[in-house]
């Protein structure tokens, strides 16, 4: 049969015991403080890091970077070499959506 054991009298929930050390009654006050300005300092990165990931150009930086990645791994192999058949067919798409937008501009000039 499976001997139980009882929790530490400073455990903090049943079965779950805590290393004495870690307790606030063994801890200095100078390691408290410590672990306060530690704290603080992790905090203070964290929110410095979250407020230049919502500046609007850093966003807009972003965007950028992550379409001209995609760009590349579409328009090219995973050696480098040239997709052709691939930025054959971008230019041709490119290339009716500005002869459908010249046609709306002039139909829309006419009107």
């Amino acid at each position: 049969m499976a001997e139980q054991t009882s929790p530490s009298p400073d455990a903090t929930s049943p079965g779950v015991t805590t290393p004495a050390a870690t307790t606030p009654a063994a801890l200095s006050p100078d390691a408290i403080e410590a672990e306060i300005a530690q704290t603080r300092a992790h905090l203070a990165s964290t929110i410095d890091e979250l407020t230049v990931r919502a500046h609007p150009r850093e966003i807009v930086r972003r965007q950028k970077e992550s379409a001209k990645a995609k760009f590349v791994d579409a328009t090219h192999t995973p050696e480098g070499d040239l997709r052709v058949e691939r930025v054959g067919a971008m230019a041709a798409a490119g290339s009716v959506v500005v002869l459908v937008l010249a046609i709306l501009h002039r139909r829309h000039r006419r009107g």
